[in-house]
């Protein structure tokens, strides 16, 4: 049995293969079968890993009130976030904890069927997991049946309304919710959609207990969680943490920049940090007192070497192309923020005036999406807008941008490139 307050446990015995099923076993235990795996989940005060922290049980508890026997449990691993990696860095190391979640959570809710869904870029993923449904095949384990789903990635492909869809239409679509949590249908099937991390913690917290997974992280914030580090890092690590963990410790574990000019937390649409923050403790509870979030679990960091603005701007153009183009605010708000970030750093003459309507811009595109695509980017953009008044204030000022040639920081890694270059520790 894994020590209940030590590291890792989500990582356990990762090494550069993913584990068999018959090593997943004798490495975690068989799961019991009569444990009450809803009061444990409720218990454990775990939320999702997948960037919106919503507490998991409520979802099970929801999804367990519908009725129908056709329902699904969707196991989002697409990971469209340009800057993450702990999704592919879970499955290359244990799929079968992931499954062993999703079959609780298909228990608890009363569902027949299991969609594990990776995007089809990601082949040594796909064939891992293939290999971990083959082993639990051979061995006639009775339970859901499991299928694995390879839509095509895209940023927001991995938004789970969007790939509810797909599943459901082929198309990945966000789907308009004006209410959260909104019941999410395949047909009329009502389903569950939680991301590998989350479902690896359910496997957890059904083997070993609440008590046992409450040794480690907050009061508020309890277990463990995976952190992509990118950036100012020589390479990009997925590192498994305690919640609570000091940001300056996670960067000193990774090899990171630990003076850094500033930190993004949460991804392309995650919220701009200064750099003076990274003394705060990782877990929503402090970070949420400098408007921020634990999030999906990522830290990237800009050295102080880069303009932030250019780095801004640089994202923004990224993700107006990735929109869905389904609703005006991403069709056409997006490119034009990326538009008014572009003459704000290219120095021209109206530059004060780019800036007078990047900010009229982003008040008329905030909360009117199908999705939340656009008000992360705006969530970004304000955020860099308060952290790099300096860089700012250079580039309305016409001074010449320190950053301007300097790509490395941001500019989208190629999918083909993160295995090789990836280390998890």
């Amino acid at each position: 049995m894994i020590k209940a307050n030590s590291l890792p446990r989500l990582m356990h015995r990762a090494s550069g293969r993913p584990l068999s099923l018959e090593e997943h076993d004798q490495e975690f235990g068989l799961v019991d079968a009569q444990t009450d795996f809803l009061g444990e989940l409720r218990n454990s005060g775990l939320t999702g890993r997948g960037g919106a922290g919503f507490p998991t049980y409520k979802k099970v508890e929801l999804l367990s009130q519908q009725r129908g026997h056709g329902k699904f449990v969707v196991v989002n691993a697409m990971e469209g976030e340009p800057a993450s990696h702990k999704d592919l860095a879970l499955l290359n190391a244990n799929p079968h904890l992931v499954i062993d979640g999703a079959e609780m959570l298909a228990h608890m809710i009363g569902a027949k069927r299991i969609a594990i869904c990776v995007s089809r870029d990601n082949p040594i993923v796909i064939n891992n997991v293939k290999r971990a449904l083959h082993e639990r095949t051979r061995r006639s384990l009775r339970g859901p049946e499991i299928e694995l789903h390879t839509p095509p990635w895209r940023y927001v492909a991995g938004e789970e309304s969007a790939l509810v869809h797909w599943l459901d239409d082929n198309e990945s679509l966000p789907q308009y919710r004006p209410q959260r949590p909104t019941i999410l249908r395949i047909g009329r099937n009502a389903v569950l959609v939680d991301n590998a991390e989350t479902c690896a913690n359910v496997g957890l917290i059904g083997r070993f207990g609440a008590s046992w997974y409450r040794q480690l992280g907050t009061e508020s914030s309890p277990g463990s969680t995976l952190v992509s580090v990118t950036g100012a890092v020589d390479r990009a690590h997925v590192i498994e943490v305690a919640l609570g963990t000091p940001v300056k410790a996670i960067l000193e574990v990774a090899g990171a920049d630990t003076d850094p000019s500033a930190i993004l937390l949460g991804g392309y649409g995650g919220t701009w940090l200064s750099g003076d923050n990274i003394r705060l403790p990782f877990a929503t509870e402090y970070l949420k007192e400098v408007g921020a979030s634990v999030g999906a679990g990522i830290i990237m960091v800009l050295p102080k070497r880069a303009c932030g603005i250019m780095e801004t701007y640089r994202i923004t153009k990224w993700m107006a192309n990735e929109s869905a183009r389904q609703c005006g605010p991403c069709a056409f708000g997006l490119p034009a923020l990326a538009e008014d970030l572009q003459q704000l750093v290219a120095g021209g003459k109206d530059r004060k005036q780019s800036l007078d309507r990047l900010i009229h811009r982003a008040a008329e595109i905030d909360g009117r999406g199908a999705c939340k695509h656009p008000d992360g980017v705006v969530r970004m953009i304000r955020t860099a807008l308060q952290v790099f008044d300096k860089d700012l204030q250079n580039h309305i000022n016409g001074a010449p941008c320190v950053g301007s040639r300097d790509t490395k920081f941001y500019a989208t890694v190629p999918r083909h490139e993160r295995e090789e270059d990836l280390v998890w520790e």
